[in-house]
């Protein structure tokens, strides 16, 4: 690769982690290329497709923050304490870290190893869900696939409330957290757990409606 174009490559990897951090992983391609002071031509030159840029800058660290969390939640000898360890942290990046929200979303199946990073994720969720069941604390009828749904409310309503309500997102993981206990569970659930394709096209159609 040439000078000029080693140069506009990272110009355009710093103005994309920039970018994806600050609006997510749908944020304009374009605006991603005016960012970095280049043309909108280059980037695809250099990097083919949104897949692809994301793959390069993102993924990476994304998944060394979720990897870390998850392997800090299963080092709780209480497995209760683990699990809540693991939603509040979780919920904490979504809201922090817009990257992170869309990985967990798993929207983006043609950034290899950005699902990977996320079937990774998933894999780990249903470790702390089963752990946390099994020693009792956990109610026994939620399941991995009810958390993938609490972390996509917990991103949207990070988002809605970033500059308005700050912190609102915390009040709610709280109530949520409090409310999982096995103690807690007095009413029967009133629908069937998700499939893991039902999971899928939920999280695809809520990707489609931003």
């Amino acid at each position: 690769m040439r000078v000029d174009a080693q140069r506009n490559a990272e110009k355009l990897r710093v103005a994309a982690a920039e970018l994806f951090q600050e609006r997510g992983l749908q944020v304009s391609l374009k605006e991603i290329s005016r960012r970095a002071g280049v043309s909108h031509g280059t980037l695809y030159n250099l990097f083919g497709t949104r897949e692809a840029l994301i793959d390069e800058v993102v993924t990476d660290r994304a998944a060394g923050l979720l990897d870390q969390v998850t392997q800090q939640a299963l080092a709780f000898e209480d497995a209760w304490e683990g699990f809540a360890y693991y939603v509040q942290e979780l919920c904490e990046l979504q809201a922090t870290d817009l990257t992170v929200a869309d990985l967990v979303s798993g929207r983006y199946p043609g950034a290899e190893r950005l699902m990977t990073a996320c079937n990774r994720s998933m894999d780990a969720a249903r470790r702390i869900v089963d752990r946390a069941r099994e020693a009792g604390a956990l109610r026994s009828d939620f399941t991995s696939a009810d958390l993938v749904f609490v972390f996509a409310a917990n991103a949207a309503l990070s988002r809605a409330t970033a500059t308005t309500v700050p912190n609102a997102w915390r009040r709610q993981v709280a109530f949520l957290i409090d409310g999982l206990r096995t103690e807690a569970a007095h009413l029967a659930l009133p629908a069937e757990e998700p499939t893991p394709q039902q999971v899928y096209d939920a999280l695809r159609n809520l990707g489609d409606k931003k």
